[in-house]
């Protein structure tokens, strides 16, 4: 049963379908015989942190194909992208103080950093290092020293709660669109990058030249929580340096204050992390998909990065968004659903080192900008290079109708972001209805980025993100050793599962593709 959906002032929304004989059953499903949680359980506690490359990853990669098998899906696979680097795990790691009194600390490897190959120790040394030229003054000086990279800092009380959902005030902050200010300057982010990028290769090599037995640096969030991302480096046949730790920030400031103090401190560093590949690998992205009937050839597509960084589990990020992109395939096979247009999930990798498995799948099968010549363009991230040209558009290119995509911890949906596409708003607002009583109520016209449907909309595709509740994913989870399955919310999944489900239903039954906004080549 197709129905008009009514009530709003614009035209186009009083004229889009909506499906709510569909809706009442993708609800049913998803809220009544919900799988969400077992999904997220299983990549969260069983199978862990999934850092690209990683036997962990490669582990969720076989593991999401033989659920997809499971359920009926077709076109299940594995596809690479090309030479993301090597795997690497660790295993344990432990810092304790040995002087001038006895403790454990707590810190954590930064990934793609080497192991200690047993227990070292040494005294701790203050270093600080923001160019090249600073590692003059410590040449002949850092033998057999663990090296304290950053000041202590001032602990600072939080005065909001740690957790936070949408108001009714902030929602319809978010109605307003805050206009531009301006371009970015692409020269000044490019020296920067180039500079930060050289200074962490020169200071690997310099650190183990030097015979650093590690370093440990301050995480960046107080309250025991451990915040860590990559060091060393994943590319075979650069130097990784040393082991590099980042400890939480009260146990950090302590050893600052007694070296200020001109006491001796000594530490007993141990770190078993391995490199799991001698040479660059591939890494991959797993699809699945719900083959169309009358427009079979168009594609409507819904994904989640299934990659994740080391501390915690990946629970949050972003095992919340492969689990609910995985029970929306799911749902849709239960309630026996036959879309015209092909409905497709990817589960991306390489995302938290800049959106790599996503932005290869688009340059191969929908467009990309010509690959520059310029070795010095080619090292930069695609974000940052000069123009090469006019973008070069596969066949994929017009049977292309969408993509929504998931990536910011469990909370609840409260709407979609449209990314400055009018039109689409509209169309929006009518397939949100059927869910305003479970809280979702807003299309906003803002952009949001950071994440993978930023692969789609950079060559004009239409790719969204959904508005969420933050919860405690910006204060506690995102990319800490607390991102666990503890902080994810059930209900919420399962109100986005649902809302996912319909939202790809809805785009795969329309006449019509998604609307498209003008693409602005710079």
């Amino acid at each position: 049963m197709w129905v008009l959906c009514l009530g709003f002032s614009s035209m186009a929304l009083a004229q889009e379908p909506v499906d709510l004989e569909m809706a009442n059953r993708i609800r049913h499903e998803a809220f009544h015989r919900s799988q969400v949680m077992d999904i997220l359980g299983h990549l969260s506690e069983d199978i862990g942190p999934r850092l690209t490359n990683s036997p962990q990853m490669a582990r969720a990669n076989a593991w999401t194909r033989g659920k997809f098998s499971d359920w009926g899906l077709a076109n299940v696979h594995d596809e690479a992208f090309d030479d993301f680097g090597r795997g690497w795990e660790f295993s344990q790691a432990s810092v304790d103080l040995l002087a001038p009194r006895a403790m454990p600390l707590y810190a954590l490897p930064k990934a793609w950093t080497p192991g200690t190959s047993g227990p070292v120790e040494g005294e701790a040394m203050r270093v600080t290092i923001k160019t090249r030229k600073d590692l003059d003054q410590y040449k002949g000086k850092l033998a057999g020293k663990i090296l304290l990279l950053d000041d202590a800092r001032a602990y600072k009380p939080g005065i909001e709660a740690d957790s936070r959902r949408h108001s009714e005030v902030s929602l319809a902050e978010l109605q307003s669109f805050p206009l531009p200010k301006g371009g970015r300057d692409r020269a000044a982010l490019v020296k920067r990058y180039t500079e930060r990028q050289q200074l962490a290769r020169a200071v690997n090599e310099f650190f183990a030249a030097e015979g650093v037995l590690a370093t440990i640096g301050i995480s960046g969030w107080d309250n025991g929580i451990i915040r860590v991302g990559g060091g060393g480096s994943r590319r075979a046949g650069e130097s990784v340096g040393v082991p590099e730790l980042t400890m939480m920030a009260e146990h950090y400031n302590p050893l600052v204050r007694a070296l200020e103090r001109k006491e001796t401190v000594k530490l007993r560093v141990d770190v078993k992390a391995r490199f799991t590949d001698e040479a660059n690998q591939p890494g991959h992205n797993t699809l699945a998909e719900i083959p169309g009937g009358s427009k079979a050839n168009e594609v409507v597509m819904l994904g989640a990065h299934m990659d994740s960084w080391h501390a915690g589990t990946g629970a949050s990020d972003n095992g919340a968004g492969v689990a609910v992109m995985m029970e929306a395939m799911r749902i849709l096979k239960a309630v026996g659903a036959k879309p015209k247009r092909t409905i497709r999930v990817a589960l991306w990798s390489g995302e938290e080192q800049g959106l790599i498995g996503s932005r290869a799948y688009v340059a191969k099968h929908f467009a990309a900008y010509p690959e520059p010549t310029d070795p010095a363009q080619k090292a930069l991230p695609a974000s940052l290079r000069d123009p090469t040209g006019a973008l070069q558009k596969k066949p994929g290119y017009e049977r292309f109708s969408t993509y929504f995509n998931m990536d910011n911890g469990s909370g609840r949906f409260r709407g979609i972001y449209a990314q400055e596409n009018a039109a689409a708003m509209p169309i929006f607002q009518a397939w949100l209805e059927p869910f305003h009583d479970v809280g979702a109520t807003t299309v906003t016209s803002r952009n949001t980025g950071s994440t993978d449907h930023v692969s789609f909309d950079a060559v004009g595709l239409p790719g969204f993100q959904f508005i969420q509740d933050r919860l405690d994913y910006s204060t506690n989870v995102h990319h800490s050793n607390l991102d666990t399955l503890d902080h994810a919310e059930p209900d919420d999944l399962k109100q986005a599962a649902a809302i996912v489900a319909f939202f790809a239903w809805q785009a795969a039954q329309r006449e019509e593709r998604l609307p498209r906004k003008p693409l602005v080549q710079d």
